[in-house]
């Protein structure tokens, strides 16, 4: 199959994946070009889906947002067949923009609920993500945490001085405030972050500096994606924080994906719904294990760190929320002082 060559942007890597007849980029074009703003272990997994179905793969990686620009200026001659990237909000943004082309896979909607997926089947998340609750153990008893409404809960004058939390420019922090939106109304949802804001939580720039912060006990408690204490974990099995599932007696923990789409404007559509069929079934393992990221696909197993801190209650997703909420958890962070 020929493909058009093109030069990445300045800001965007392009990255080969060793296969059979496939070397540097410039040399043979793959079968498919991947537009990737996912970065975990990328090159492990369509390495192992090359050498299972000869299907050759490379990526370009960037940011979300510079990767939708570009395949919108691209168009109709974009040399993309897969976008992949992080954050329900962001694949539904990308199908509202008419970037991404409808699936009929019966695979995928058996293989990814229901709630994880696009209705019209233009896009499928991929690997989930939990935003929970982590505490340092020696300076707080979980049975403190609001069982019902952990998150809500954090508002409490009791945490006053011990809080950890994301930054307001976070997506992380603005899917967890849209959700919050989507779960409450605005009212209660602005009244919630206001009492963040009042028990002086102390804001970091990343998940794992706010995990150390935890550990050595500059702060009691924090909200963390669960794969970043898993890390810890493996790596230092005494790293003295804990995970405590939020809200498993009211709506559930917060969830979030990373997941693909093909693109509509891809000249192999056939093996790029091979490839994302591959990722939620035979591949789910390789695409997440080596991120302690959950599977979407409930018949795969987690690896065993993140097995060891048991199942768990998901809040239903809400892509469109999470998309559509976005500017107004923005504007309501910013109306309640959270920086």
């Amino acid at each position: 199959m020929i493909r058009r060559s093109f030069a990445a942007a300045a800001l965007l890597t392009v990255l080969a994946v060793a296969t059979s007849g496939c070397g540097a980029v410039g040399a043979k074009p793959a079968d498919l070009q991947i537009y990737s703003a996912r970065h975990y272990d990328l090159e492990g997994a369509f390495g192992q889906f090359t050498k299972e179905t000869g299907i050759t793969v490379e990526f370009v990686s960037g940011g979300d947002a510079e990767l939708l620009e570009r395949l919108k200026a691209e168009g109709d001659d974009t040399p993309a067949d897969v976008f992949m990237t992080v954050d329900a909000g962001n694949l539904w943004n990308a199908a509202r923009q008419d970037e991404l082309a409808a699936l009929d896979s019966p695979v995928l909607n058996e293989a990814v609920p229901q709630d994880l997926r696009d209705p019209q089947g233009r896009w499928y998340g991929l690997a989930m993500r939990a935003r929970t609750i982590t505490y340092n153990p020696t300076k707080v008893d979980p049975a403190q945490f609001n069982a019902a409404e952990t998150y809500a809960g954090l508002a409490d004058p009791k945490w006053k001085g011990k809080l950890c939390m994301r930054d307001a420019t976070s997506a992380y922090t603005q899917s967890l405030v849209a959700s919050l939106i989507d779960l409450y109304g605005r009212e209660k949802a602005l009244e919630v972050v206001k009492g963040w804001v009042a028990n002086d939580v102390q804001i970091m720039s990343n998940d794992v500096l706010l995990l150390d912060a935890l550990n050595v006990g500059t702060c009691q408690v924090g909200i963390n994606n669960h794969y970043y204490l898993a890390r810890k974990l493996k790596e230092k099995p005494d790293f003295n924080v804990r995970l405590f599932w939020a809200s498993q007696d009211g709506a559930g923990t917060h969830v979030n994906i990373s997941g693909a789409g093909i693109v509509a404007g891809s000249d192999n559509a056939e093996d790029a719904r091979r490839l994302i069929e591959w990722l939620s079934t035979t591949g789910q393992n390789a695409f997440v294990d080596g991120n302690h990221e959950l599977p979407v696909n409930p018949s795969v197993r987690p690896e065993a760190v993140i097995a060891g801190f048991g199942e768990f209650n998901r809040m239903t997703l809400n892509a469109e929320a999470y998309g559509d909420l976005n500017g107004e958890a923005v504007d309501l962070l910013a109306e309640a002082g959270y920086k």
